[in-house]
């Protein structure tokens, strides 16, 4: 018998806590994602997720807890962190004048060992729009082209965001090829999303939150056993009391 060969520990979050004024949008969150895994974030609006992964990416500072990366800290080493982590956020924003080729090639030069811009464009599926102004591109068009970027620099770490959001049908199996390729080259991935059957596909381990709390952690199986349902998706409404509405999961 084959014993599992131990990984390395990538992100650990310890109590960590983040509070807007009178709302505890985390509390007391405790979250350990080992090397090469893809963990998948799930949870309905205002659970805590975005502010989650934006305290990892050093966007935000925690009130409370501790956070590290890869072993390093997002705010103390903040330039070290950029080296490791690639982002994709759901509220990104580029500088619309500049074309796809333009963006890929700004930041291209923040890195010492880039992907090559090729290869950026192959992997998201925009060679044809590679001379377009960003501003000109449709919504989906837009947040491939923030995907390229959070891989320009080869990270250890992804976060995504909603990675499929506004993406037709085709795009979308396309976007998760990429992502599993990622995944197989070692990758540890962070998928926020509320698509169910690209969680599904794509992680290997589900975090379900619910008013800033681990509601429940497990893979699929594990989950929906733990919620005595058939699907995720009956088991997220089960655990978290709330439905998915079509335009969460479109």
């Amino acid at each position: 018998m084959n014993t599992p060969t131990p990984r390395n520990t990538m992100i650990e979050l310890e109590d960590l806590t983040k509070r807007y004024r009178t709302t505890l949008a985390v509390d007391g969150l405790s979250l350990t994602v080992h090397e090469g895994e893809a963990l998948g974030i799930l949870g309905a609006n205002g659970a805590g997720k975005t502010t989650t992964v934006e305290m990892i990416a050093g966007l935000r500072r925690p009130d409370a807890g501790r956070i590290s990366v890869g072993g390093l800290d997002p705010h103390r080493d903040r330039a070290a962190l950029r080296q490791v982590l690639g982002v994709q956020l759901q509220e990104g924003e580029l500088h619309g004048a500049l074309t796809v080729n333009e963006l890929i090639t700004l930041y291209r030069s923040f890195y010492p060992d880039p992907r090559g811009r090729q290869e950026l464009l192959q992997l998201v599926d925009l060679e044809d729009k590679a001379d377009t102004r960003f501003e000109k591109l449709s919504g989906g068009q837009q947040q491939r082209v923030s995907v390229a970027l959070a891989m320009v620099g080869r990270p250890r770490v992804l976060i995504l965001d909603e990675l499929t959001t506004g993406l037709d049908p085709a795009a979308r199996r396309r976007m998760w090829r990429t992502i599993e390729q990622l995944r197989h080259d070692g990758v540890t991935i962070l998928l926020v999303s509320h698509g169910m059957d690209e969680v599904e596909r794509l992680c290997d381990r589900i975090v379900l939150l619910g008013a800033g709390r681990i509601l429940a952690e497990g893979t699929v199986a594990e989950i929906v056993e733990l919620a005595g349902t058939d699907t995720l998706e009956d088991a997220f409404v089960a655990l978290t009391g709330q439905e998915l509405f079509e335009e969460e999961i479109a």
